[in-house]
This record gives C-alpha cells, sequence and structure tokens, in this order.
C-alpha cells in the first residue's frame, strides 16, 4: 500500500463526513424552489476544492447554474487530465417512498442513503479526496489535474457545450476522465466505453378546432387520439424494432469488445424481468438479444399520452387535439436532426386526412458516446479495475445517455471516458438512493493508482 492509500485510509472518517455533508445539501437543478440548494453545493464544491489544495478555484458562469472550476497545474511537462462530475441532483419526489429523509444522509448496512449521493456526489468527492492525499503526502500530483463539476446535468445540461466552448481554453487538456456514469453490476467490474444519445419530441394531431360531442359528431368527425394511435402503431414492427425509413442511417461498427462482453455475461432475461415486475413469458427471453437492444440499438420510447378528458367518470366528447411525448435513444452513428427529419417524414406520410400534426423537439438532442478502444489511458485504468477486483472489467455499453463524452470532444478535441463507483442497481433517479461505502473506498484508492499509473505514462 502506498503512502497516498494509507493517508485515505487513516481519513476514512473524514472522507465520509464530507460526503454527508455534501448530501445535506438539496441541490435539485430542474425545480426553481430549490435554487438557494444549488448556489450552497456550488459553493461546498468550490470551498472543498481550496481546502484540498488547488491553486486556481472559480466558479464559471453558464447562462443557467454555475460550474465549478479547479486547477493544478504544476508542469508544463506533464499530461494534462480533466475530470468532470456534476453537483445538481434530482427531484427526491415521491417522498413519501423514502425511508428516510432524502436529504439527511443515513448510514445503514454499509451503505449510505441520500439524494445524490452515488449519482454523482460521492463519486465525483472521490478525486477531490485524493488530489488532497497527494498534496498532503507527496507535495504534488503526478499529473496536471482540473476539474469541471457542473451544476445542470440532471435538468438537460442545457448550457453546458455553450459552456465549454466559452471556456476552451481554460479547459484545454489531454484526456477528461468523467467520475459520473456506473458500473453496470455490483457484482462484476466493468467499464462503460459507449452510451446512446437521445431525442427529445412532442407531437400534437389536431382535428376539429374545439371538443364535439361524440353522440352528434361521432363516426364522422376526426378523432385525434385515434389518429395519434394509428401514428404511434406504425413505428415499430412487432417484435418492437423501429421500421421507420431512415432512422438508422449512418449507424457505425460497434466496438468487438462491448459485443464479448454481451456474449460472456450471461445475462438472464428472465431474471431481468421478474426484477421490473413484468409478469407472464418474457418479452425477450434470450440474454444476449436483450442487451443488444439495451445497448447498442436505436429506440423510439413513447413516454406520454394526453388528449381528451381526464377526470373520474365519463365525458362524451371527441378532443380536438392530442400529443404524445417521445425520447429515442441513439446508437453511435446516428445524427439527432437526422433522426428527427426521418421520424417527421414517417409521422407525416402516416397522417389519416382531416389532421393537422405538429412536431416539437425539446432540445437540440445529442449523439452517442464512444471511448476510442486503443485509448492508453482505458487500458491503464482497467489493469487498475483488475488488480482492485481481483479480474479483468467487462467493456460495457450504457443504455442510458451521457452527453458530455461527445460534448467534449466537439469542443475541446480530446477523447473521454468513465471511471465511476456507482453501480446501477443504486437507486438513483428513484426514492432510497443508496451509495455502497465499500466502493467509497475502494474508489479512493483506484482513483490515486490511476493518477499514479497516468503520470507514468507519460
Amino acid at each position: 500500500m502506498s503512502s497516498v492509500e494509507t493517508y485515505l485510509n487513516d481519513h476514512y472518517s473524514d472522507a465520509l463526513d464530507d460526503l454527508k455533508a455534501f448530501c445535506r445539501i438539496p441541490s435539485v437543478s430542474t425545480d426553481p424552489a430549490y435554487a438557494h440548494g444549488i448556489v450552497a453545493a456550488a459553493s461546498f464544491v468550490a470551498a472543498r476544492l481550496k481546502k484540498a489544495g488547488f491553486l486556481e478555484v472559480q466558479l464559471l458562469e453558464t447562462g443557467g447554474h454555475p460550474a465549478v472550476y479547479g486547477e493544478l497545474v504544476a508542469n508544463p511537462n506533464l499530461p494534462t487530465y480533466l475530470v468532470y462530475g456534476h453537483y445538481d441532483v434530482q427531484p427526491p419526489d415521491p417522498l413519501e417512498k423514502w425511508k428516510t429523509p432524502p436529504f439527511e444522509p443515513d448510514e445503514r448496512d454499509g451503505r449510505l442513503y441520500a439524494r445524490g449521493v452515488s449519482d454523482d456526489k460521492g463519486p465525483l468527492l472521490i478525486p477531490i479526496l485524493v488530489a488532497e492525499a497527494f498534496l498532503r503526502v507527496e507535495g504534488r500530483l503526478p499529473i496536471n489535474l482540473k476539474i469541471l463539476i457542473e451544476g445542470e446535468e440532471e435538468s438537460g445540461s442545457l448550457h453546458f457545450e455553450a459552456t465549454l466552448a466559452k471556456y476552451r481554453d481554460r479547459l484545454a487538456c489531454d484526456l477528461v476522465i468523467s467520475a459520473d456514469g456506473a458500473m453496470w453490476r455490483p457484482d462484476l467490474p466493468s467499464m462503460t466505453v459507449a452510451s446512446r444519445g437521445m431525442l427529445a419530441l412532442e407531437l400534437e394531431i389536431v382535428g376539429a378546432s374545439k371538443d364535439l360531442h361524440s353522440g352528434r359528431h361521432g363516426g364522422s368527425a376526426p378523432n385525434p387520439i385515434q389518429a395519434l394511435m394509428r401514428l404511434l402503431a406504425s413505428v415499430h414492427d412487432k417484435n418492437g424494432r423501429v421500421v421507420i425509413e431512415g432512422f438508422g442511417d449512418g449507424i457505425s461498427v460497434p466496438d468487438p469488445a462491448i459485443l464479448i462482453a454481451i456474449k460472456s455475461a450471461q445475462f438472464d432475461a428472465a431474471a431481468y424481468y421478474q426484477e421490473i415486475g413484468v409478469e407472464g413469458e418474457p418479452p425477450i427471453a434470450d440474454g444476449v438479444e436483450l442487451l443488444t437492444r439495451q445497448w447498442m440499438e436505436p429506440t423510439f420510447e413513447i413516454n406520454g399520452i394526453s388528449g381528451g378528458y381526464q377526470g373520474k367518470g365519463t365525458k362524451t366528447v371527441i378532443p380536438s387535439s392530442a400529443s404524445a411525448k417521445i425520447t429515442c435513444r441513439l446508437v453511435a452513428g446516428q445524427k439527432p436532426d437526422q433522426v428527427a427529419m426521418a421520424i417527421e417524414r414517417h409521422l407525416r406520410k402516416e397522417l389519416p386526412k382531416g389532421y393537422s400534426l405538429q412536431v416539437h423537439r425539446h432540445g437540440p438532442g445529442s449523439e452517442a458516446f464512444f471511448v476510442d478502444p486503443q485509448l492508453p489511458a482505458l487500458a491503464a485504468a482497467e489493469t487498475v479495475l483488475s488488480e482492485l477486483l481481483g479480474r479483468p472489467p467487462l467493456r460495457v455499453a450504457m443504455g442510458a445517455t451521457i452527453p458530455i463524452g461527445a460534448a467534449f470532444k466537439k469542443h475541446l478535441g480530446c477523447e473521454a471516458f468513465f471511471f465511476s463507483f456507482s453501480t446501477s442497481d443504486e437507486d438513483y433517479h428513484a426514492p432510497n438512493e443508496f451509495f455502497r461505502l465499500s466502493n467509497f473506498k475502494i474508489g479512493m484508492i483506484a482513483w490515486s493508482r490511476l493518477l499514479t499509473a497516468l503520470g507514468q505514462s507519460d
């Protein structure tokens, strides 16, 4: 064990106290009612960076919630790495589902329960604590280190790309390491090397100019709910795959290591459906096909439908309009603009007579992210995990969307990879979110070894 690792072990209780203090701050980014929590969390991170020994610490104006920047660049001959994380969290609702209050951290059974503890306050605190340990023990870091912590990840990172463009020179680096993300399974070491992109849309279909009596006008007047159902039903084949012409244009070949991971994971499809509460025969019985769909195929998901009377009892009405909220997960090679155009072409082609259609986009969307499979730092991280966890990690993909990877490549011209010690079962975004304290400890050791390895590789 190195002297840095010894320091981290000796000061673990202090680190845990810091994490608990961080989690007490209600830094919900999407709800203005929590604005005070956003300010407090940004201030906490800035203060913790200064305490750790970062020479330059600043709150960056973004046009939205501030980002926190820290810098330790002491030797121009060393490589420079930028660590990414986010201090904002999801809303805690529904509060009645929490066993303990979401912003009062509760330690039980080797876990710390609190909103944001896994996503992303625990993981992002780790590299700060590790940097502090290096400075206390060795007086320097083995690399040059920059840290960028944003405050809008949980509300869509609306100002993130503009922030990267604005501060491009200050953020310049050789490589980005994300403390956000998650390992795939708690019982299986993994490195996330790809995540799907996203496109969000809302469809509105209008029939008559006003709601109509369903007896007086039934059978002749256009019913937008029926038209919406027909449109949405035309998007998928009987197996649930998207059949929109042009939807999959440009899809590129995935990293072969991900395909190997899918086959070697021995994923139990039946257990998966049981876990999420699906009764009856599993829709997809084969684990390889299930993971392939979740990780490597694009989707068109219907997230919500609105139209007509929603109250108790009945109301004999033909509504004038109906709408649906859609999100599409995109894979490598798909472009959000092209996918949006393909969807709209399809919907207008399938739209029945007597209706008008409007398609609204929510934001620009994001492309899928993937790591260069030959990246030396990725191999170094895999070596560290192999040593610590006793087996080589699988290279896995993420069905969810973390848009930072593509954004860093676009604006800073550098690669990024994930090095997070959350796991996918820790109920982030749900009640009773938790972080395994064993991962908190392992994560600090892993980051210390990774920084050492990165400093020795140049």
